[in-house]
């Protein structure tokens, strides 16, 4: 019997999660292997690899072999699970607002020079002055922002697709620039919301600067917006005045500045109070527009230029952090002939900071649950494997938003901190083994230590003596 009533829910949330995922997997073993592989995620220690999932279940005698042939032979297939995972987040998602995704590239480090997909990328943990390059696999990351509560989101995968470049060691899947895979997504995003009823919901999507490409903005599917981080040098041209005479209408009006420049024409900024992260942060911004690009003519977008920031930060010990300007692209929609912003600057403000919430994710699940670490070689199972791992912790945070939200998490059981307002994935984690643990089928088999100090001398000195008369048997 579960303790903790909030402990129960989660795991309930998990299991209805997994039990609608059940026709993507097929005969009934497949499926309770799939129920097990994920206890396993959830109760190893060390490396998350297939072997100490096994482990951790007490599965240490049998054929392994078909636990494997999960990822080698299909059973596992990831478009049928994201078709089904990307449905159970539109219940989240109201349609008068628009379903916001997030897309960016992430490696997988590799040692192999063999493994299908891995080639030699920039290292990401080298300085700028000295870079360097690693083995690695490169992947699209596709996610699902959730609607912001006091400044704070959560970015929670929906599909992880395989981008290799095309030196990359020959795979299964085509090579793919980063950009590509993102349209990719975007795409299929936009056609279930249109099988399922949602054709008026826009989608609005989030993306750094390596998606600032032209084909991305042009080939961005029907009813569809775009956030983008641009170069600070970028070329723009003013809108072509209408058109009256003969001949061909011109496709780009004046040249306008840099958007660098803007930060020196002497202009008055507008400022909002935006809340981010459980703060409210004065920014200063200017919205300029609408512009079109070199290449681009048919594509009218605004430009955000948002001034750096000098504030004061930390509490125990206060310093000053400067974040440097930043300039934004913003797709434009046309009303009653005009081209106007899609959304209120207020809302387009506040998102623009959540896109860092894509690497939160990545650092979580590359440190904290060790995507990438199946030793799995099969041309197949390198990528299925890595893409089961994401899939599994979409699961763990899904469940877990379904149960607190993105605020009402159970308090840390510290006494010196309480934990922050927003729950981490450490304390998801340490929620749900608890969870399992005040359960009669996953009881830990350990004793506790009295809280007298004086008495766990021999307490402990019984222990080691009944541990070492054991030996003589």
């Amino acid at each position: 019997m579960i303790k903790d009533s909030t402990q129960s829910v989660l795991l309930q949330k998990l299991f209805e999660l997994l039990e609608r995922h059940r026709t993507a997997f097929g005969p009934e073993r497949v499926y309770w292997r799939i129920v097990g592989m994920v206890l396993g995620e959830i109760f190893n220690f060390g490396r998350h690899t297939v072997t100490q999932g096994l482990m951790s279940l007490g599965i240490i005698d049998g054929d392994w072999s078909g636990w494997y042939r999960l990822f080698s032979k299909g059973r596992y297939e990831e478009q049928k699970v994201s078709r089904i995972f990307f449905r159970e987040t539109l219940e989240h998602s109201r349609e008068p607002e628009p379903y916001v995704t997030g897309v960016d590239g992430v490696q997988i480090p590799r040692s192999s020079l063999r493994m299908p997909g891995t080639s030699w990328l920039k290292a990401p943990r080298t300085p700028v002055f000295k870079v360097g390059i690693h083995r690695a696999q490169r992947f699209l990351h596709g996610c699902w922002l959730t609607p912001m509560e006091a400044g704070y989101s959560r970015a929670i995968p929906i599909r992880f697709l395989p981008a290799f470049p095309p030196k990359a060691k020959p795979a299964e899947v085509k090579p793919q620039r980063e950009w590509e895979a993102g349209l990719s997504f975007l795409r299929w995003v936009r056609q279930e919301m249109d099988e399922t009823g949602r054709e008026a919901q826009l989608l609005l999507n989030l993306a750094d600067g390596s998606f600032d490409v032209l084909d991305f903005w042009r080939g961005l599917p029907e009813r569809s917006l775009a956030v983008v981080r641009t170069a600070r040098n970028r070329r723009l041209y003013y809108m072509p005045e209408r058109h009256t005479g003969r001949g061909r209408p011109a496709s780009y009006g004046g040249l306008a500045p840099h958007p660098c420049d803007w930060l020196h024409k002497g202009i008055s900024w507008q400022k909002r109070d935006i809340p981010v992260r459980g703060k409210s942060i004065l920014m200063k911004f200017q919205v300029l527009g609408p512009f079109v690009r070199e290449g681009l003519p048919e594509v009218p977008m605004f430009l955000f230029v948002v001034k750096g920031m000098h504030r004061k930060v930390g509490k125990k010990k206060p310093h000053y952090k400067h974040r440097k300007p930043s300039f934004y692209l913003v797709s434009a929609v046309q009303v009653d002939g005009q081209w106007q912003l899609p959304l209120p600057i207020d809302i387009i403000l506040a998102w623009l900071w959540q896109r860092w919430e894509l690497e939160v994710a990545h650092r979580e699940m590359k440190s904290g649950f060790g995507v990438g670490e199946k030793q799995c070689w099969n041309p197949r199972s390198a990528i299925s494997s890595v893409q089961w791992s994401v899939w599994v912790y979409a699961l763990l945070l899904l469940s877990a938003y379904r149960t607190w939200g993105l605020l009402n998490a159970p308090p840390i059981p510290t006494r010196w901190w309480q934990g922050a307002k927003r729950w981490s994935f450490n304390t998801l984690w340490r929620q749900y083994r608890s969870a399992f643990w005040n359960t009669s089928q996953f009881q830990a088999f350990w004793t506790r230590t009295p809280g007298n100090w004086l008495k766990k001398e021999a307490f402990l000195l019984g222990l080691s003596n009944s541990i070492a008369a054991s030996t003589r048997i």
